[in-house]
């Protein structure tokens, strides 16, 4: 397994730190990406106080370029066609669930600020062999330089925690990770039996590595049930879609402190058989906030 190079320290407190933010990692695939159209957002999801984000650019397995990126205020634009060169970010006209979470969130901890970490690339898979022309998590895989899409994700944390005033008050930031949003598996869910077999082991195992890139052995994490439109001669896009629901419903309910969105099977889908509309990236970030807030409560109570 590849080594963590992670600035550890950077999540250590000091007594010079003053200014409280609660930091979330986003990551996964295109529905994790984000295909709603700005143009359908209500103004309540338009603009916030006190909420950040930082998303690193996405990049094909191989390329050097994966992970950089650059804090900035949260504001529509973060979907799919964002883009960064680490010195500017370029929005796009889609979004994803990371504003109607990050409402939720403010209203559910009025008094914290929130950063959002996210890398995501659409068509990605976690095992390597369903990695196709995308991608892959899997942390062992090598492919030609040793780059792959886990190693984007570690590089996005990296820099993304390298900035000590996230918000820019002058202050130093107490980092305070608050736990793992997951949407990914359709990628694992359309090859073969044997690799949609694999997911929940998988799945398991990043999960945990991105517990331990934050420091947090049982750090909360949700994860978006994946779902299917029908939208295919067959009727089913994901022909081992079934087997990888199994899988993320197995991972919940062998880990304490994890939960799963399954309003997902109700959503409409926009122009393609693969990606939510604009309301279901809406309700979907509702749900994740829910959950991981559910979660947090307990994991904050243990001594």
């Amino acid at each position: 397994m590849k080594n963590l190079k992670i600035l550890f320290i950077l999540l250590i407190p000091t007594l010079f730190y003053t200014q409280k933010i609660r930091v979330f990692i986003l990551a996964g695939q295109s529905n994790m990406n984000g295909f709603g159209f700005n143009k359908d957002l209500t103004n309540d999801l338009k603009s916030f106080k006190d909420v950040y984000i930082f998303q690193g650019n996405s990049v094909p397995d191989g390329d050097v370029n994966g992970g950089v990126g650059k804090w900035d205020v949260l504001k529509p634009g973060n979907g799919t066609g964002f883009k960064t060169d680490g010195k500017t970010n370029v929005l796009s006209d889609r979004f994803g669930l990371e504003l109607s979470f990050a409402k939720k969130m403010k209203e559910l901890f009025p008094n914290d600020k929130i950063a959002l970490i996210k890398y995501a690339r659409e068509g990605t898979s976690i095992d390597s062999v369903a990695r196709a022309g995308f991608g892959c998590w899997d942390s062992d895989f090598n492919g030609t330089n040793g780059l792959n899409q886990y190693d984007n994700f570690l590089k996005t944390v990296k820099n993304a925690l390298s900035e000590a005033d996230i918000d820019k008050d002058g202050k130093k930031d107490v980092i305070v990770p608050s736990g793992i949003l997951w949407m990914q598996g359709e990628g694992d869910a359309s090859y073969t039996e044997e690799i949609a077999n694999k997911y929940y082991d998988h799945l398991k195992t990043l999960m945990n590595q991105m517990r331990a890139t934050m420091l947090a052995d049982d750090l909360p994490v949700v994860i978006g049930k994946i779902s299917d439109s029908g939208k295919d001669k067959s009727g089913r896009v994901w022909k081992m879609g079934e087997l990888v629901q199994y899988a993320q419903e197995k991972f919940v309910l062998n880990d304490k402190n994890a939960a799963i969105v399954r309003s997902t099977k109700n959503y409409g889908y926009g122009d393609d058989p693969w990606h939510y509309n604009s309301a279901g990236y809406i309700d979907i970030g509702e749900k994740f906030a829910e959950n991981v807030f559910r979660l947090i409560i307990n994991f904050e109570k243990r001594p």
